[in-house]
């Protein structure tokens, strides 16, 4: 009975909690309906205006289409890359190895503004600035490290059984990583290239240092677009961004789940 009543106030507590984090997210829905010309709440009048001034927006259509090829790209070469190395890097035994691992992993202990003027600095000198392959590899830099750390910690919870097992029936070194170990492998798949994507696609700090008038982000052209202007088309484009990290997390629920596939 007592452990029931402590956990009344508990739930109620974490329910406050979430509303409040959730709060500015949840006010933007009503304000991207609003009628009005500037940024209010509440709204004065509703209206499905700011989505139709949206898709009527060049720049932004542009620059949504860029942000999604851009991060779909970054995210198949960043599996591409990090499978290989995170299973070097658990599977082999070799000096120097924590040494690597940290290495390939240190963008994460960057402030971002102090690695987009590096990346600003070394991809001047390539001309490299503006262009989709120099946004595809400054993009690497950051993704690349969670695709490592989810892949080797996916790696390193692994039964081993099963591969020995291969091994002992004289499964092939390259029949065992393909037949077992990536099978087994894809909950850590799915979770990296999944948050990969949205990495990518939500950058703005770095990419803001590359970007110029032949190309740009979404994440970018909406910087531009408040810093000049104040109305809801800002807010209308941030529930479909809403909408569209929802459905990441939903296809990725579907196919095997959140905690098999974040967790594990």
């Amino acid at each position: 009975m007592q452990i029931h009543k402590t956990s009344k106030p508990m739930g109620i507590l974490v329910a406050v909690l979430f509303l409040y984090l959730l709060a500015p997210v949840i006010l933007v829905f009503p304000i991207s309906l609003s009628g009005d010309s500037v940024l209010r709440f509440p709204p004065t009048s509703w209206s499905l205006r700011w989505y139709e001034a949206l898709f009527e927006n060049r720049a932004m259509l542009g620059a949504f289409w860029t942000s999604l090829s851009l991060a779909a790209i970054v995210t198949v070469l960043s599996l591409v890359i990090a499978v290989p190395a995170a299973w070097v890097m658990v599977r082999m035994e070799f000096r120097g190895r924590d040494l690597l691992f940290n290495l390939f992993t240190a963008p994460l202990l960057l402030p971002t503004i102090v690695l987009g003027l590096a990346i600003l600095i070394v991809f001047a000198s390539f001309g490299l600035l503006a262009t989709m392959q120099g946004l595809v590899l400054a993009h690497l830099v950051i993704t690349l490290p969670y695709a490592l750390r989810i892949l080797a910690v996916s790696l390193a919870t692994q039964n081993m059984a099963c591969e020995e097992a291969a091994k002992t029936l004289g499964a092939k070194p390259l029949t065992v990583f393909f037949r077992v170990t990536l099978p087994m492998l894809t909950p850590g798949i799915v979770a990296a290239a999944a948050l990969c994507f949205l990495v990518s696609f939500d950058e703005v700090v770095i990419t803001l240092f590359l970007t110029g008038p032949r190309i740009s982000t979404l994440p970018v052209e909406l910087y531009n677009y408040v810093y000049n202007t104040a109305d809801p088309l800002v807010a209308a484009a941030s529930v479909l961004l809403i909408l569209l990290t929802l459905g990441v997390i939903l296809v990725v629920e579907r196919a095997m789940g959140l905690g098999r596939a974040f967790v594990k």
